[in-house]
């Protein structure tokens, strides 16, 4: 039986480094620093709860970017 794959490894990042910006400049961020996926939210948004490794959340509230979090 073949083995499964294991995931890439996740960007070294500071995840706080994103609160502050506009969705627009983390979003650039996010990918030149090696983030495959990137999804900007609304607060309270409902989403899927499975992780995904190299995917990058942020909570959007009032043009910036309020809380982030990996999968």
């Amino acid at each position: 039986m073949a083995q499964i794959p294991a995931p890439p490894p996740e960007p070294q990042d500071t995840l706080d480094s994103y609160v502050g910006l506009a969705p627009e400049g983390a979003d650039r961020r996010a990918r030149s620093r090696g983030w495959q996926t990137v999804r900007a939210l609304p607060p309270g948004a409902v989403i899927t709860m499975e992780y995904r490794t190299g995917r990058l959340n942020f909570e959007v509230k009032d043009g910036r970017v309020a809380r982030v979090w990996k999968g």
